[in-house]
């Protein structure tokens, strides 16, 4: 599974404006109602559910939360670059600037666990989050992710 599997270049915020996790979460998630048609109302709730859990916050600047989503077709993801970095709960306690939302269906638990740790390697990657964090436009974002997320040859 290739990241423009997940991602499309309509799926990148490259300026979120948001003042808390909150705000961020709720950006996320409109942007995925509109890539998706799934209500943001079914979206936001399972988003903020899974944070009750523990701080999707990875370190580095970077949140990856994710759910999974009753009526979705597919894995969804929407990146997005922060403009003003934000307190996420992260377990290094740094600010997040760097948000990878993931969703997908009910029962696709391998498919998603899959799809996490894609993500997880692109962005535990110190050049992908600079590149990333240079980009000024969602091209360009989307083009970075896709990219430096393929397996090149050694």
């Amino acid at each position: 599974m290739g990241l423009e599997e997940l991602l499309s270049a309509e799926g990148v915020i490259p300026n979120l404006k948001a003042r808390c996790k909150r705000d961020a979460l709720s950006a996320l998630a409109e942007k995925a109602s509109e890539l998706t048609g799934i209500p943001v109302s079914e979206i936001c709730p399972r988003l903020l559910e899974r944070e009750q859990l523990g701080s999707t916050g990875v370190g580095n600047g970077v949140a990856i939360p994710h759910g999974k989503i009753k009526g979705l077709g597919s894995l969804v993801g929407v990146l997005a670059r922060l403009e003003t970095p934000i307190d996420f709960d992260a377990v290094d306690d740094q600010p997040v600037d760097l948000l990878f939302l993931l969703l997908a269906p009910e029962n696709a638990t391998a498919a998603h666990l899959k799809a996490l740790a894609k993500v997880s390697r692109l962005l535990r990657d110190e050049e992908a989050r600079a590149a990333l964090r240079g980009a000024d436009t969602a091209d360009a974002l989307f083009a970075i992710a896709v990219d430096l997320a393929r397996p090149h040859a050694a």
